[in-house]
């Protein structure tokens, strides 16, 4: 370490050949903090060295280097505007040797087992000790619960449900479930609830409270649930109860466990490393480098915040915790089983860059940007809430700087994203600008791979991605997820576009800069590749290959799409508002469009859908596009692709693509770059070519005027409603006549008469014949289910 001057000449000196010298402090767990921490006489902890760092930042660069080893945080490390480098003095945490120093939010138990029953062991606790989560030799065990744990079950929600989770039946069976945790679906899928079990009533039913994480509160799901922390459940191999009263660890050990050996760590803390500034006092020039991360506590019962208009609500923190900074850097770094988010980047932070790290199976999102709905211009919350949209601000643009900006999430590896929350992404932007995901291999989440929020504030750019295996337990999703109910959105769609007519440049006031996808691969088998939802606004789609669910665009503004590849699939266009200035040109299609409520001419405005290459036949093509006014200049034929076996999706020379101002783009250039990370990282499974099939129309009726047609394939998901409810779409209603009288309109969806449900129309026939007098209708309109009375 430096030496402190004493003389005047000596600081003369010193500040002369500053930018040469540096401070090196020295941390080891043999070491201690009475040390000086110079080689050979280490701190024992970062908090040491922290203070010892302090006395140099910003006057000299200065490395704190992190020996081999675990560090157990006793509480979490804040660094504050006074640990600050500068540009030219930065300050840098680096592990000495990449993955070899742990930063611990737990602590290792000292245990002594003796059997209990059925193959379950025993061991007293400390007094006080909560136990969230149970580590066994660094790997992560489950706590009781019904039904088991069955890692075949990848796709199903919890690996593992049942309807019965917590019936009084089922209850009956548990002395006291208080502290108990139930975990369930959406009813619609689009996320889940958590709720905590505080006891069972006189008549035995189990009682709980909770269920706020879903920002679209409609219950939970029927069958899709589960319930753990129960001790009458514990009954398979690697699961355990902490009983709190007694003090008693249960613990049925995994195969190949011995438990004389065996390292037990529980956990204690949510954050370990905390970065607390301001706009006016950030913390600046800060890197972490080369760490392990591991043991940060769930934080599922507390994701109660709503983002604007969206499935979602999160809690504002993770593993590390970035609040008011500029220039932080987070290098080389593997979040190892966080119980929740493992990074959090929070209101005010520019210029943030999160590289070269690996984040795995972590309880909530892999790395969050999330800006301060204060920012927000007329902000909404609640799906359902609406602005008069006559008297919400013109202004464009975010109120304060009280958001993320300019950083990056460049060449790292994420998977397994969502352990315990259903409403996690690999990336998750909310209220931001210009964020680029870059060079970053993403799968095995159980919503989405990436996702967007809202247009706020736009300027995003996604390239050189390799996303597939998303939305492996949720529902109408995509790899690719965004939304932008912004505030010229109103879920009356009618409204929104008359208001839009008159000023069409009310959708970009929030999403003012372009948001560009680009050079990716994706794959989603439970949703779409690429999911541009409500709103989404301002965005470019350029060079991608999409692997097995096709481009979706629903509602929104300037969408241009050119020059992607749909292996097996198309376009599948979703209620657009008219003179919406989408345009999609230049790529290969391999089916027809697969459009959801929008049966007429959709090129006015700039709007186009032209000059794309078609692997279907033309008579299929056009029985979609003809009424459309779509696809005049379209080809069709073989796209001649080099190798698609092999995942080469460029097209030979002589390919008609060439002629509709196709360009190939690389196909080697996907994912994370990084050898250690690349070497480890899984690639999608390249589909086989598939001869296209035109997708059959629902079965239709005429009555009282209107046309009344079944759903099929993407239609489901425009009305919001499940296949098992499904319903009949209301269409043809002109300006009068008995259907328009009687309160319908077109874009309305039946899906019941006087109780009696209406999923097809033989059902509705049946329904219908022979009422008469006041029926009522159960009808969705914009997503929300009403009722109607009508005279028959």
């Amino acid at each position: 370490m430096k030496k402190p001057k004493s003389l005047l000449l000596s600081v003369l000196i010193g500040a002369v050949f500053s930018t040469g010298q540096a401070a090196d402090i020295y941390v080891s767990p043999d070491g201690a903090d009475s040390n000086s921490g110079q080689r050979g006489k280490p701190l024992a902890s970062l908090a040491a060295a922290q203070q010892k760092a302090r006395s140099y930042a910003g006057e000299e660069s200065v490395t704190v280097h992190v020996a081999d080893g675990i560090y157990y945080l006793p509480e979490t490390l804040v660094f504050t505007p006074e640990d600050s480098g500068t540009k030219m003095y930065p300050v840098t945490y680096r592990a000495v040797n990449e993955g070899g120093a742990i930063l611990s939010g737990g602590s290792e138990l000292e245990l002594s087992w003796k059997p209990y029953r059925d193959g379950i062991y025993q061991a007293d606790t400390p007094a006080g000790l909560r136990v969230d989560q149970l580590f066994v030799d660094g790997v992560n065990q489950r706590m009781a619960r019904y039904p088991n744990y069955d890692p075949v079950k990848k796709a199903e929600p919890y690996q593992g449900y049942a309807a019965d989770a917590f019936s009084k039946e089922r209850a009956a069976n548990w002395a006291n479930p208080e502290g108990g945790y139930i975990h369930a679906m959406h009813t619609k899928r689009w996320g889940g609830y958590h709720y905590l079990i505080t006891g069972k009533d006189e008549s035995g039913e189990v009682i709980y409270e909770g269920g706020w994480q879903n920002n679209r509160k409609m219950g939970m799901h029927k069958d899709f649930r589960m319930v753990e922390n129960i001790f009458e459940e514990l009954d398979a191999e690697g699961e355990w109860y902490h009983n709190s009263r007694s003090n008693t660890l249960y613990y049925k050990p995994a195969s190949g466990v011995d438990l004389k050996y065996a390292k037990f760590e529980v956990v204690r803390l949510r954050h370990l490393v905390e970065f607390q500034g301001s706009e006016m006092h950030p913390v600046k020039h800060i890197t972490l480098q080369g760490f392990v991360v591991r043991h940060a506590a769930r934080t599922f019962m507390d994701s109660k915040e709503p983002l604007l208009r969206s499935d979602w609500a999160i809690y504002r923190g993770g593993a590390f915790f970035l609040t008011g900074t500029e220039d932080i850097q987070i290098l080389d770094t593997e979040f190892d089983q966080v119980g929740g988010n493992a990074i959090f980047v929070n209101n005010y932070n520019r210029n943030v860059l999160v590289k070269g790290c690996h984040i795995h199976d972590a309880g909530a999102s892999g790395v969050c940007f999330v800006g301060d709905p204060n920012a927000v211009r007329d902000p909404l919350f609640e799906y359902h809430e609406t602005n008069d949209l006559m008297k919400v601000s013109r202004e464009p643009g975010p109120k304060t700087n009280n958001y993320p900006a300019n950083s990056a999430v460049e060449d790292c590896l994420i998977h397994g994203i969502g352990r315990v929350e259903r409403q996690p992404a690999g990336v998750q932007i909310s209220m931001a600008k210009g964020i680029t995901v870059r060079d970053v291999s993403i799968y095995d989440t159980a919503r989405a791979g990436i996702n967007i929020s809202e247009g706020t504030w736009g300027g995003h750019l996604i390239e050189r991605c390799d996303v597939f295996d998303t939305v492996l337990e949720t529902h109408d999703h995509g790899s690719f997820n965004s939304w932008g109910r912004d505030r010229f959105w109103h879920k009356d769609r009618d409204y929104s576009q008359s208001v839009i007519d008159e000023e069409p440049n009310f959708p970009f006031l929030d999403a003012g800069d372009t948001t560009v996808i680009r050079d990716s691969r994706w794959r989603c088998d439970h949703g779409w590749d690429i999911d541009l939802d409500d709103g989404s606004t301002n965005y470019e789609i350029y060079n991608n290959l999409m692997l097995n669910n096709g481009l979706k665009l629903r509602e929104g503004f300037r969408r241009y799409a050119w020059n992607n590849i749909t292996v097996n699939n198309g376009l599948h266009p979703h209620v657009w508002y008219h003179a919406s200035g989408d345009q999609v040109f230049s790529n290969i299609f391999m089916t027809p469009h697969k459009p959801a409520r929008m049966a007429e001419d959709f090129t006015k405005g700039g709007t186009q859908v032209d000059r794309n290459l078609y692997a279907a036949s033309e008579a299929q093509v056009m029985k979609v596009s003809k009424v459309r006014n779509w696809d005049k200049n379209s080809i069709y034929g073989d796209p001649m692709f080099v190798d698609p076996a092999a995942g080469d999706f460029r097209v030979k020379d002589g390919s008609p693509a060439l002629a509709i101002g196709f360009k190939n783009f690389p196909m080697d250039q996907f994912g994370v770059k990084k050898p250690s990370l690349k070497a480890i990282a899984r690639t999608p499974v390249i589909p086989q070519i598939r001869k296209s099939q035109g997708e059959m129309a629902g079965a239709s009726t005429a009555w009282m005027g209107a046309v009344l047609t079944e759903l099929t394939g993407e239609e489901f998901s425009a009305y919001g409603v499940s296949k098992a409810d499904g319903g009949l779409a209301v269409s043809g209603i002109g300006p009068i006549g008995p259907a328009k009288n009687a309160g319908l309109r077109n874009g309305d969806l039946i899906q019941a008469v006087d109780g009696r449900k209406t999923k097809n129309v033989n059902q509705f026939k049946r329904a219908i014949a022979g009422a008469k007098g006041e029926v009522v209708f159960k009808v969705v309109r914009n997503q929300e289910l009403i009722e109607l009375s009508i005279n028959l």
